[in-house]
């Protein structure tokens, strides 16, 4: 049974953005036979990292994630969906969720939330060090 058929599927996130979509493969697999969670996070820090960069518009790193919750297991061939949404932006960081839902490909329109997690990004100069984000 996939992921995506497990629950009733809730309400995709309307108030944030669709960053990003992908359908992981057999490679991505843990010794489960689900997707490895460091793929998942992998994919959520890229995701995350999108609508920051419209504001930093230059170099940025990851420098936190406050929360990560893997809420399902994601199978091969699932299509996951990426929703981000910037909670806040201060002088040099931004943090934002993202909201991930599974869909099966055989079922599509099917979702379930498989993952969720609030990440911050910060500015950084051709040094790496923290330069303010202009306003």
């Amino acid at each position: 049974m996939s992921a995506a058929t497990s629950f009733p599927a809730p309400p995709l996130p309307s108030q944030r953005e669709l960053v990003l979509k992908v359908i992981p493969m057999p490679a991505d697999t843990n010794g489960n036979g689900d997707i490895f969670g460091g793929w998942v996070m992998a994919q959520v820090d890229l995701a995350g990292s999108v609508i920051p960069a419209r504001h930093v518009q230059g170099r940025m790193a990851t420098v936190a994630v406050k929360e990560f919750v893997f809420k399902q297991a994601v199978k091969v061939g699932d299509i996951l969906s990426f929703f981000a949404e910037v909670q806040r932006v201060g002088r040099t960081s931004i943090t934002v969720e993202v909201e991930v839902y599974a869909e099966n490909f055989r079922e599509q329109g099917k979702f379930v939330k498989v993952t969720e997690a609030t990440l911050t990004y910060v500015a950084i100069d051709d040094d790496g060090k923290p330069r303010p984000i202009a306003k």
